[in-house]
């Protein structure tokens, strides 16, 4: 009776220590697979930490370069508004130039040291016919104050030249009566008097034949007035002259 006893209860520890090692085993497992999944959790993390580092420095990265992208767009702006104002100031000074140049070749004209032509008419004044019983004879004669009145008249209505019987008048030119001739910077002429004017000849025609002008106020001092419009009239420069 005893024996059975005994054989019962050292089965009954055989069977608690394989229940107990089995436990073990199974605790030992779970312990490992709990460690090794903690492990990888850490791993995942701390390679998620370094791609959200690595996204801030990009992300900074293109911040600076954008703000660089700014700066440089601003001085490019700066730059193109220093050219255009370069520009608009060589246009200005090329302007400025070309009048320059015009007014310059306007003034050759004027002085005579350029040869010119262009459209223009040609006014002839003759002494009248004398007749003894109308009075002096100087009533008939062509007079400095007959031609300076036709010239001044030629230049206000836009004659750019003006030359009498072929000698060029400039700036400084004068006109002096003596006797039956005329003196124009120390040349002597006599009767007729051609004084040719380049211009728009229209507009010069009207300026002298003007009803009151000074076709009428010549005719009226017995001059003989000719007046002839032409499309070419060539002017030599007055270089070497006594007068220049």
């Amino acid at each position: 009776m005893i024996n059975t006893q005994r054989k019962k209860a050292g089965k009954k520890m055989k069977i608690n220590r394989v229940i107990l090692s089995l436990v073990f085993l199974v605790l030992g497992f779970m312990i490992a697979f709990s460690y090794q999944l903690t492990k990888k959790q850490q791993s995942d993390t701390s390679m998620t930490d370094h791609e959200w580092e690595r996204t801030i420095q990009l992300r900074n990265d293109l911040i600076d370069l954008e703000e660089k992208n700014r700066q440089l767009q601003k001085e490019l702006n700066e730059k193109q508004a220093k050219i255009i104002a370069i520009e608009n100031e060589m246009a200005e000074n090329e302007k400025n130039l070309s009048k320059t140049a015009k007014e310059a070749e306007k003034l050759r004209m004027i002085l005579g040291k350029v040869k010119v032509q262009g459209e223009g008419v040609i006014v002839t004044l003759n002494d009248g016919n004398y007749n003894h019983e109308e009075g002096n004879v100087n009533n008939f004669i062509v007079h400095e104050h007959h031609v300076l009145k036709t010239v001044n008249e030629l230049y206000i209505s836009g004659a750019e030249a003006i030359a009498i019987n072929g000698k060029r008048l400039k700036n400084n030119s004068y006109i002096v009566c003596d006797g039956p001739v005329i003196t124009v910077d120390g040349e002597q002429f006599p009767a007729p008097f051609i004084i040719s004017a380049i211009g728009d000849k229209d507009t010069l025609e009207k300026a002298l034949t003007i009803q009151g002008g000074v076709k009428d106020q010549l005719v009226s001092d017995n001059i003989v007035f000719k007046l002839e419009k032409l499309d070419r009239i060539v002017m030599d420069p007055t270089l070497g002259n006594r007068a220049d």
